[in-house]
C-alpha cells in the first residue's frame, strides 16, 4: 500500500494506493510505444491519422482555455508555478534579449520573460490554439504588459520566423502535444541564434516505481473527474493524462534533442520526475 499527503495552503489530500487498484490500472493503460506506421500518431492512447492529430488537440485546448489557469492550479495543486518559476531562471534571459515562448498559452512565462527583457528587448507568445493565444493575450493586456509583447498563432512544427531569430525558447506543457515532435525541435533548433538556448519543461516518467503508479492512478481517475467538474469536459482531461503517458521519457526526449542538433544536452527532474526540465544549446 501506498500512501501519499500532498498539501497545498490550507487544502491537504491524502492518496490511498493498494497493490491491487495500481496493478489493474496498468492492465488498462498501455505503455508508451512509437507507432512504427509512418502516416500514423497517437492521440492519448488513440491511433490516428497524423492530418487527424492536430484538429483533435484543437478541440481539446478550444474547450478548456477559459479554465485553463484554474485547472493547472487544481491538478497542480499549485505547484505547477515552481515548475515555471525554475524555468524562468535556468533560463538566463537577460535584458535586450529576443525569446519565444512556444505553446505559450495563458502567458505565464511571457509575463517574467517581458519583465527580464525589459525594453530594448522582445517576447512573442506563440500557440497553435486561437482561443489559447486569446486569453493569453488578454490576461497579460489586464496586466498592462503591451510594449514588448507579439502574438503570434503558430505551428511548432513549422515556425514562421527567420534563420537565428530567438536567444531563447522555452515550450512549457506543450511538446506532448505536437503531431511530430523530431520536426518542432529541428525547427526550433533553426530559429536560435548560435548560443541561443532551448528549454522544455514537460511531464515526464517519475524516478520511482510506485510514485509512478500512484500518479498514473490520480491522473487518470482524478483528473478527468476534475476536468468534469470544473471544466465540464472529463473527456479533454483524460486525452491529456493519456498524453502525459505517451510522451518520451527523460533520456528518449535527450536523445531527440541531441538529432535534431543541438549541443550540451540536460535534463533537471522535478518533483520526483513528474515533471523534467530538458535543455540544450545552439553553436
Amino acid at each position: 500500500m501506498l500512501i501519499i499527503l500532498i498539501k497545498c495552503g490550507k487544502l491537504r489530500v491524502i492518496l490511498v494506493y493498494s497493490e491491487t487498484m495500481m496493478s489493474a490500472h496498468d492492465q488498462n493503460h498501455p505503455v508508451n510505444n512509437d507507432n512504427s506506421e509512418e502516416d500514423t500518431t497517437h492521440f492519448g492512447f488513440q491511433t490516428v491519422e497524423k492530418n487527424e492529430k492536430e484538429s483533435k488537440v484543437a478541440s481539446v485546448f478550444h474547450s478548456v482555455a477559459q479554465q485553463y489557469d484554474v485547472m493547472n492550479d487544481l491538478m497542480s495543486f499549485g505547484i505547477h508555478r515552481l515548475w515555471k518559476r525554475f524555468t524562468i531562471d535556468a533560463s538566463g534571459v537577460r535584458p535586450g534579449n529576443k525569446v519565444l515562448d512556444l505553446a505559450g498559452g495563458t502567458g505565464d512565462l511571457t509575463a517574467k520573460f517581458s519583465q527580464l527583457v525589459g525594453r530594448e528587448g522582445k517576447v512573442i507568445l506563440a500557440d497553435i490554439n486561437s482561443s489559447m493565444l486569446n486569453v493569453g493575450r488578454d490576461k497579460l493586456r489586464d496586466r498592462g504588459l503591451v510594449q514588448n509583447i507579439e502574438y503570434v498563432q503558430a505551428n511548432a512544427q513549422y515556425l514562421p520566423f527567420e534563420d537565428n531569430t530567438f536567444d531563447v525558447i522555452t515550450i512549457a506543457f506543450g511538446l506532448r502535444n505536437v503531431t511530430d515532435k523530431d520536426m518542432a525541435l529541428r525547427s526550433m533548433y533553426r530559429v536560435l541564434k548560435p548560443g541561443g538556448r532551448l528549454l522544455v519543461l514537460e511531464f515526464s516518467k517519475p524516478e520511482h516505481e510506485l510514485v509512478n503508479k500512484a500518479y498514473d492512478f490520480y491522473s487518470f481517475n482524478i483528473l478527468p473527474k476534475m476536468g468534469e467538474l470544473v471544466a465540464k469536459d472529463g473527456d479533454s482531461y483524460q486525452y491529456l493524462a493519456e498524453s502525459i503517458r505517451m510522451h518520451p521519457d527523460q533520456e528518449t526526449l535527450k536523445t531527440m534533442m541531441d538529432s535534431a542538433g543541438f549541443e550540451q544536452t540536460s535534463f533537471k527532474n522535478l518533483t520526483g520526475g513528474v515533471v523534467a526540465l530538458h535543455k540544450g544549446y545552439k553553436f
